[in-house]
This record gives C-alpha cells, sequence and structure tokens, in this order.
C-alpha cells in the first residue's frame, strides 16, 4: 500500500506528541478514506510536504515568502504521487533555496498542520494536509527560486517580525524544546 509508510509515520507522531490528537486523528482518517491523497489533483486536498530548515548553527530557519501565498512560510510544496515523504520534502527544500546540502535531523514528523488554501485561478479552495520534517543546512548561501519572492535566514527569537502563523511558532518552540 503506498500509504503504508506515511501511515506509519502518523502512528509514531501521535505517539511523541498526543496532546495533537486531533489533528493527528484527521490526518490519519485522510490518508485512510483518500486512496488518492498523495496527488495534487485530489480536489478536496492533499498530503504536501515542508521543512523547518535550520542554519548550520540552529540558530536560524529559513522561510520563503511565498510567491502565490504573499506571505512568509516554511519551505514545502506537492508530494505529486510520492510515498516516502521524507524524500518529497527534502527535494523540495533543495529546489527552492538551491542549496544541495540539506539532510534531515530526524527521520520522524517534527509537525503536522491542516490548512485551506484559497481559490485562486487554476484551483478552488481546498485543503493542504501538511507534513513537516526537521532538516538542518550545511551552508547559508541560498537561491530564490521563482516559486518565492525571497528568501531570509531568520533568528529563532525574531520569528515574529515576519510571521505569527501559530503553526511556524509551534515548530519555532518544539525545535527549541529539543535543546
Amino acid at each position: 500500500m503506498h500509504r503504508h509508510a506515511l501511515l506509519k509515520l502518523l502512528s509514531e507522531y501521535s505517539k511523541q506528541f498526543p496532546q495533537e490528537q486531533d489533528i493527528c486523528s484527521r490526518f490519519i482518517h485522510f490518508v485512510n478514506c483518500e486512496p488518492d491523497c498523495l496527488k495534487r489533483t485530489l480536489k478536496v486536498g492533499h498530503v504536501t510536504a515542508s521543512s523547518w530548515v535550520l542554519s548550520p548553527d540552529c540558530n536560524e530557519v529559513l522561510l520563503t515568502h511565498h510567491r502565490k501565498l504573499g506571505f512568509w512560510v516554511q519551505l514545502g510544496g506537492h508530494v505529486d504521487g510520492q510515498s516516502e515523504i521524507l524524500q518529497a520534502a527534502l527535494r523540495e527544500a533543495r529546489e527552492e533555496s538551491g542549496i544541495p546540502n540539506i539532510n534531515p535531523l530526524s527521520e520522524s514528523l517534527f509537525d503536522l498542520d491542516i490548512h485551506s488554501i484559497p481559490e485562486n485561478s487554476k484551483e478552488a479552495s481546498h485543503l493542504h494536509y501538511d507534513t513537516r520534517f526537521l532538516l538542518q543546512a550545511d551552508t547559508k548561501e541560498f537561491q530564490i527560486s521563482s516559486e518565492s519572492l525571497d528568501l531570509a535566514w531568520v533568528p529563532l527569537d525574531h520569528l515574529e517580525d515576519y510571521t505569527q502563523e501559530n503553526s511556524i511558532r509551534r515548530m519555532r518552540d518544539k525545535q527549541k524544546s529539543l535543546g
């Protein structure tokens, strides 16, 4: 089953973060009920893969000023049917930053989020079931891709200067709690 690896990651996440049981249960239900959950052609929503990319010293996170959404978020995108979600997150992080050496600090899920993507000229409003991984870059040199208006290394204690998004602040707090 092409969703087996994702369901295993979600089960492990549920045990690691019992306080996030509600979102995890919703995520698991979606993946179990939608055989095409990994494909962006699923109109109701689909699984995406994002990255909390830390600087070499782990004091900053790389954010993108997303061209279509118009605000600062973590790197990430569609999995396009790829069942190895971590590999999709790595692909997206490398493509969007131009940094070839970005590596996982863990192969486990770091965070989950379900958020609405507004209607645009190409698609109706839908949900992104976003899987997020903790990664680290070996350099701070980046290249801005066509998907971004800008990229920035943001000090963790200045995150609110870029975004008030709860899920992004939650990832910062999780990362800080790891030490």
